[in-house]
């Protein structure tokens, strides 16, 4: 089970130092489909003002920050503003944002300055780039299913997220992230990164506070299969985790845990002396 699982984790996206302006929370609506926003400057590190705007809601996404996920469980609190372009890794051409999105372009300028001055778009972008660029954004960002797990976290664990209506939900860079094809899959991927073997794995190499996208190069995690019944198995557990977390019976969780073990124990070819030796190791750690 050591060695380098076929998925890949990337970080959440990055505002470089601007959450104050990109995260956002929704105050209200007006006619004609426009949203009203506030900008979230709790915590922020650069000093922004607050304001509020009325903008297209096209570009606005539910934001899953790292407060926002426990194991079992991660559930978005806020919103994002993300003008980038998932292809060319750059913010939306100026022209497509006067022309489609007038009144996000004018929220975005009431902060030029402080856009442009941020380090990171000064090192990775030009000065003919659009301004309200960011950072660790591709087509992985928009996938509708994602494993997240938090980079900072004494204990690893790990939750599955899915759209919030017809947007994908999409993490901050505190959060790592395994996008992949549908929720039975990343109900599987979750319950294998949850269990005993992958817990003692991650425990016995990693820095706590940096539980970042190399999990899954050392922890080798089978690619999900919907002809494997081990997989359909462990995919409905996690489903199960989750709704139990949800409604805050931890005896379940703990019981669902004890099977998921069990069935990530077979897949990984280990004994019941093996997995009871793991768990010790756990409880000892």
């Amino acid at each position: 089970m050591i060695g380098n699982s076929p998925y890949t984790a990337h970080a959440g996206s990055y505002t470089g130092g601007a959450n104050g302006i990109y995260w956002v929370e929704v105050t209200g609506r007006r006619s004609g489909g426009l949203v009203i926003i506030s900008n979230i400057t709790e915590g922020a590190r650069r000093n922004v003002h607050s304001t509020q705007a009325a903008v297209e809601p096209d570009l606005l996404y539910p934001l899953l920050r790292g407060r926002d996920v426990k194991r079992w469980s991660a559930i978005p609190s806020a919103h994002i503003l993300m003008a980038q372009d998932p292809e060319t890794r750059r913010g939306i051409a100026v022209e497509v944002m006067e022309r489609k999105y007038p009144k996000l372009h004018s929220y975005f300028s009431r902060f030029e300055e402080i856009l442009k001055a941020r380090a990171a778009f000064r090192r990775y972008f030009r000065e003919t780039d659009p301004y309200w660029s960011m950072f660790n954004v591709s087509k992985f960002t928009f996938a509708p299913w994602k494993v997240v797990w938090r980079e900072q976290v004494s204990k690893f664990s790990a939750a599955v997220v899915g759209p919030v209506g017809e947007k994908p939900v999409v993490p901050d860079h505190k959060l790592m992230m395994v996008e992949v094809d549908s929720s039975d899959e990343a109900h599987y991927l979750c319950a294998m990164l949850n269990s005993a073997p992958a817990l003692l794995a991650v425990t016995s190499y990693a820095v706590e506070i940096q539980m970042d996208t190399h999990i899954l190069e050392n922890v080798n995690i089978p690619k999900y299969s919907p002809r494997n019944n081990i997989h359909l198995h462990l995919a409905h557990l996690s489903e199960a985790a989750h709704q139990a977390a949800a409604g805050g019976n931890e005896a379940e969780v703990q019981r669902i845990e004890a099977e998921i073990d069990r069935y990530a124990a077979q897949l990984w070819g280990l004994t019941e002396q093996e997995l009871a030796d793991i768990k010790q190791s756990l409880e000892e750690a």
